[in-house]
């Protein structure tokens, strides 16, 4: 019987801070396939160096990694594959279990991951599992062309139990402050119109100070110190702004006389 197969599906897009880190991880599984957005710092020339599969894949029309992941799955040469993206490193130790598991039952089926995420230098459990779902087999799968969308898949979908946080993606990008207030207009402009059909105009007042107490109290936030209490109130800020647009788009803002 022929051993199951596994493709690691990286999607670049200027990645040098991290992605020499991230392609070391991958070294031992049956193919890495990097998907590029035009990079112009070094990230082909890293690609290179590790001697990965490397497709250059014209941005155009679409700016977000979504697209080029259905892209990576229909490319890729294995039918089992694990979408990573370039600020994340895939512990030998989830590896060894993710061959065990489709050896072991080798029907399609999707297995959801746990993440470990940093903010300002601590690992913030409060968020932790975070389960991601960036394996499964790619017969028949598809990932819609949304921000932060989940792949369409055959099969059941399994947890890895949350106490393996051995098995856990360790992701690397411990963005500052800066950093994550920059991307809140961009990801809030999308997420505004995937929520618009469930908007209620009460939920300004509601949804942020519930969205800091389930943060910072619920998810046990506060255990984290400042960076947990300075991340639940972003967070708070996130859904406000979120919440905010949409309102915005549901009234005539012209200015007359």
């Amino acid at each position: 019987m022929t051993s199951p197969k596994i493709t690691a599906i990286v999607h670049t897009y200027n990645a040098e801070k991290h992605l020499d880190r991230v392609l070391s991880a991958l070294k031992d599984f049956d193919e890495i396939l990097v998907v590029d957005m035009e990079s112009t710092d070094s990230t082909h020339e890293i690609c290179r160096r590790h001697g990965v599969r490397l497709i250059i894949k014209p941005r155009g029309e679409h700016r977000i990694p979504e697209a080029y992941r259905d892209f990576g799955l229909r490319a890729a040469a294995n039918d089992w594959v694990l979408a990573v993206d370039a600020d994340e490193i895939v512990p030998d130790a989830l590896r060894r279990y993710l061959y065990d598991e489709i050896t072991r039952d080798p029907s399609p089926r999707a297995i959801l991951i746990p993440i470990k995420n940093y903010f300002m230098g601590r690992w913030m459990r409060c968020y932790y599992p975070d389960y991601i779902l960036r394996f499964f087999n790619r017969e028949g799968a598809h990932w819609p062309y949304e921000i932060h969308s989940r792949p369409s898949h055959r099969g059941p979908e399994v947890k890895i139990p949350r106490n393996r946080t051995d098995l856990a993606f360790i992701h690397l990008a411990n963005e500052s402050v800066g950093q994550t207030i920059a991307k809140m207009n961009n990801y809030t402009d999308r997420e505004a119109r995937r929520r618009e059909a469930s908007y209620r105009p009460w939920r300004l007042i509601t949804d942020p100070p519930f969205r800091f107490f389930k943060t910072y109290v619920l998810k046990g936030g506060f255990r984290e110190g400042w960076p947990g209490f300075i991340h639940a109130v972003h967070d708070a800020i996130y859904r406000f702004v979120c919440l905010a647009k949409i309102e915005e788009s549901h009234r005539d803002t012209t200015i007359t006389d």
